[in-house]
């Protein structure tokens, strides 16, 4: 009876202990534009750092989270931007949600990526890419395309999917950057051009990548990561890097103003500098800021090469995101269906 007894009151001892552990775990809110796998994979080795932390993430694409942040702006029901464009961080109304810091180990962070004022830092990155499916290619006579002004060509119509820019920030960059490449006058009389061939527009960033790797179209314009990973996964695809340069995003961090829970915000920011995360990142990632990994075989397999901002577009990420409004509501009228 005394061993039962005894036994009870353990597990009691341990419920409570369990009970307080939780009740002393504090809360925060993550929003996040990071691809939902690549989301995953990150916050899983968040909470392996800080399993005191209860960490809760809310992924939308770029265009959705900006709607959503300001829509809530009067009352954030946030503590943290993770991995959000920096081309949409530097909106004036995003800008206003957030509050400088300084993340501890912000110094491996170069100061190109990392806004002035301390509102928000770059750790990782994504660049523009084809997915270009090699047996459809091949079963409708199809030339490699090389370039964007391939993409142009008359034997390509139907056969292109991109993103849509008003939702996917990877549809906005790819954009953004040919506007800035090309100029206003020209850029937009490429995309007219290209609307011609463009079967359809889609709300994700990796979906025209996906589309193609299945052999629906000949090509999905994407991004360099989803290309990587469908090659991996055995689809018969070869990624493409355009020729005129890659557009690319930096994807930015920051702390939300209103938070009420700022120091253990302020303990997730420090993490996603550290050298963990940035060994993560790299799994993930052709584009990482702080030092911590190398770049994985598989990324070199797929054609990547090991220099990046060799094949990178110099994009200004301020006048991109100064013009956001603009380009969309002017890409909108022209080319939504």
């Amino acid at each position: 009876m005394r061993h039962l007894v005894s036994l009870r009151r353990t597990a009691l001892s341990l419920a409570l202990l369990t009970f307080a552990g939780s009740a002393l775990a504090e809360t925060i809110t993550v929003y996040t534009a990071y691809e939902e796998d690549e989301a995953a994979a990150f916050l899983t080795e968040a909470k392996k750092a800080m399993p005191d932390l209860d960490i809760q993430m809310l992924r939308l694409s770029t265009g959705d989270l900006v709607a959503r942040i300001l829509s809530e702006q009067a009352n954030p029901r946030h503590d943290v931007i993770w991995g959000m464009a920096a081309s949409s961080m530097v909106d004036p109304r995003i800008s206003a949600t957030l509050e400088p810091y300084q993340p501890k180990g912000i110094d491996a962070v170069p100061k190109q990526f990392r806004d002035p004022k301390d509102k928000w830092f770059a750790v990782t990155g994504y660049m523009a890419a084809f997915c270009v499916n090699n047996e459809r290619l091949k079963q409708k006579g199809l030339p490699m395309p090389t370039s964007w002004k391939d993409l142009t060509a008359p034997a390509f119509k139907g056969e292109v999917v991109m993103p849509n820019p008003a939702s996917s920030g990877t549809g906005y960059v790819q954009i953004a950057s040919l506007l800035q490449m090309m100029g206003p006058e020209k850029g937009w009389t490429f995309l007219d051009a290209l609307d011609k061939n463009v079967a359809q527009y889609i709300k994700s960033g990796s979906r025209p990548c996906n589309v193609a790797s299945s052999g629906e179209y000949t090509v999905g314009i994407s991004y360099d990561l989803r290309a990587i990973k469908n090659i991996a996964e055995g689809y018969p695809i070869t990624m493409v890097i355009p020729s005129e340069g890659a557009g690319n995003e930096l994807e930015a961090n920051g702390l939300v103003a209103a938070s009420k829970h700022q120091e253990a915000a302020k303990r997730f920011l420090d993490w996603t500098v550290s050298p963990a995360a940035a060994n993560a990142y790299y799994k993930w990632k052709a584009i990482v800021t702080i030092p911590g990994g190398e770049m994985p075989k598989n990324f070199r397999d797929a054609g990547l090469p090991a220099d990046v901002s060799k094949v990178l577009y110099p994009v200004d990420f301020a006048k991109a995101g100064a013009e956001r409004a603009d380009i969309i509501s002017t890409w909108q009228k022209k080319y939504e269906r």
